[in-house]
């Protein structure tokens, strides 16, 4: 079954509550000045997601969980409905994207953005993401730049408006700060409909 439908269940304002949360950019960092961790190409992450998007015309909303597996070259993940069922995996290589449903055959494209605009209903972008979970971004310029606590908006080269609304203490062992809830918006253009998104990181192990 599609995507934007089993994760509309849960009304706009719940779901807004439940992401937003009631806590402080630097309410989860033993350090409120720290900047952001340092960029790894190997990353495990969990969290919630919600997206407003339109389809057909009509605005519709989604929230649901992930999980985000990343490694040199490859990036797998999961997207599962308020009730915890899995409703996509997606495997994303610099050459290819797979994305698969329950009960139907894999789905693969070149461009993930495309993939999942044409089955899901909405673009998920899958490479700004890879940067963004850790607190990074490509900036107007194309440079890829760490944002921080105290500098937590960024507009991207490719038109995402970006908020690290929240902080966390990274991972055991390391120094610096990974997002915790982040908040993106992109404006509509020729090709593609206005979409937002929050998502929110689960504490890093």
């Amino acid at each position: 079954m599609p995507l934007h439908r089993p994760l509309r269940f849960i009304p706009v304002l719940v779901m807004t509550a439940i992401l937003a949360g009631c806590a402080t950019g630097s309410a989860h960092l033993s350090n409120p000045n720290a900047a952001a961790a340092a960029y790894r190409d190997t990353l495990d992450l969990s969290g919630r997601l919600a997206v407003n998007y339109h389809r057909d015309g009509q605005p519709q909303s989604i929230t649901g969980s992930f999980t985000w597996n990343q490694r040199p070259g490859h990036i797998e993940i999961a997207l599962f409905g308020p009730l915890g069922q899995t409703e996509a995996t997606i495997a994303v290589t610099p050459g290819s994207a797979t994305l698969t449903q329950s009960g139907k055959e894999p789905r693969v494209a070149q461009d993930i953005d495309a993939l999942t605009q044409q089955t899901l209903g909405w673009s998920l972008p899958v490479a700004g993401l890879a940067d963004w979970m850790q607190g990074y971004a490509t900036d107007a310029d194309g440079k890829r730049v760490p944002a921080s606590p105290a500098n937590n908006s960024i507009v991207t080269k490719d038109g995402w408006r970006l908020r690290f609304a929240e902080w966390q203490d990274s991972t055991k062992g390391s120094s610096g700060a990974m997002p915790r809830r982040i908040e993106a918006e992109r404006s509509a253009t020729p090709t593609s409909d206005a979409l937002s998104m929050r998502i929110v990181i689960d504490p890093a192990a």
